[in-house]
């Protein structure tokens, strides 16, 4: 059998955040990288993860960065609200892309986004990381085979302390266009949407909580929906991101529950399993606090870091994708139209729930436009 030969990575990493560094450090350690280079407007930052991961230059500005000749492949780790300009950046210069979760936090941007990705060819997918742990892998092939026979019913329960969703709403210029199902529930909602990829969505009712995050933030604390589809299959979710600082998950804690008409199949990820108590505050997880002195290890979604290293899915994903840039391998990456799914989707939740009406679907961008 003749091995392919690994292409050459320079790579342009916009955004040095926790994700662009844990990023970069998988990738600094990849044979096919040759090259790293940073662009990250905060003062300061730039240089220091530049300095940890050993790259080779480092700017403010991202079009600098991606005017270097050493540059052929692309990750966008900036905030949420700030993909757009970079995406389509790289768009202009037909760079591969691994662009972190959502591709915009509107549905017309992230339209146009799909569009102008679709049209150039540009090989780029999106960082939904819980597809490249063993757990979901594992439900994902019992469904692909058919092992529960047609699935009927799916729920998933996910539960987060209020770290992220307030780290989120301080972090946006636009509260309106962000909430916990467009943030953080839609890990769990690809992982299903994934898993029923044969059938087709077809409406979506919802309602939304806002009692702890709307007088502070004009947040959302929390939605609970259904998504119906074409066969009759039924999607219960429900997703709060408000509980107490001190609720033990580091960030998520999900349980899932998927009834075929042959089986079943129901997911624990608690992390219960590894429980760690402190008598001082700990620097554990998302953004520690001096309240939390109890943590359910693992529940960070990149992983953990361990001997110097990342160790998890965050790292599995990235060095999955370097192959499949350097090495031209398929992999369960979400793509570019299962990402704008997704948006869409969870736009769909919180429009029904604001209306308080079954919203169908698909959902148009400019219905959501109209309705902001």
């Amino acid at each position: 059998m003749t091995r392919p030969k690994a292409k050459p990575i320079g790579l342009a990493i916009i955004g040095a955040g926790r994700v662009g560094l844990f990023r970069g450090g998988v990738a600094a350690r990849h044979p096919a990288v040759q090259w790293i280079g940073i662009a990250e407007t905060k003062p300061g930052r730039g240089q220091e993860v530049g300095q940890k991961i050993g790259a080779d230059f480092v700017t403010a500005d991202y079009r600098e960065l991606l005017k270097r000749p050493e540059v052929t492949a692309v990750i966008v780790a900036t905030d949420e609200h700030l993909h757009v300009d970079p995406v389509l950046a790289a768009v202009e210069r037909g760079l591969p892309m691994l662009i972190e979760k959502p591709l915009a936090t509107t549905l017309p941007d992230s339209a146009r986004v799909l569009r102008d990705i679709q049209r150039s060819g540009v090989d780029a997918v999106v960082g939904y990381t819980q597809r490249f742990r063993r757990r979901w892998l594992a439900a994902k092939e019992k469904v692909r085979t058919n092992a529960l026979g047609d699935v009927t019913l799916v729920t998933s329960r996910a539960f987060m302390n209020r770290l992220v969703a307030i780290d989120n709403y301080k972090r946006t210029d636009d509260p309106s266009t962000i909430s916990p199902m467009v943030i953080s529930g839609t890990h769990a909602l690809d992982i299903v949407m994934w898993y029923m990829e044969s059938k087709t969505p077809v409406e979506v009712y919802a309602r939304s909580i806002d009692k702890v995050l709307g007088p502070l933030y004009k947040g959302i604390d929390a939605t609970a929906g259904m998504i119906m589809f074409s066969d009759g299959a039924v999607y219960h979710l429900n997703m709060s991101w408000a509980l107490p600082v001190t609720w033990p998950a580091a960030v998520y804690s999900l349980e899932v529950g998927i009834v075929g008409t042959e089986g079943v199949l129901t997911i624990d990820d608690t992390h219960r399993d590894i429980v760690m108590a402190v008598s001082a505050p700990q620097a554990e997880g998302y953004a520690p606090d001096k309240s939390r002195l109890v943590d359910f290890l693992g529940s960070y979604p990149p992983g953990d870091m361990a001997l110097g290293e990342l160790r998890g899915p965050m790292r599995e994903e990235t060095e999955q994708w370097l192959n499949r840039v350097a090495l031209g391998l398929k992999t369960q990456h979400a793509t570019a139209a299962e990402a704008h799914n997704r948006l869409m989707l969870t736009k769909a939740l919180d429009l029904s729930a604001k209306r308080k009406q079954v919203v169908r679907l698909p959902l148009d961008p400019e219905e959501e436009r109209a309705a902001a």
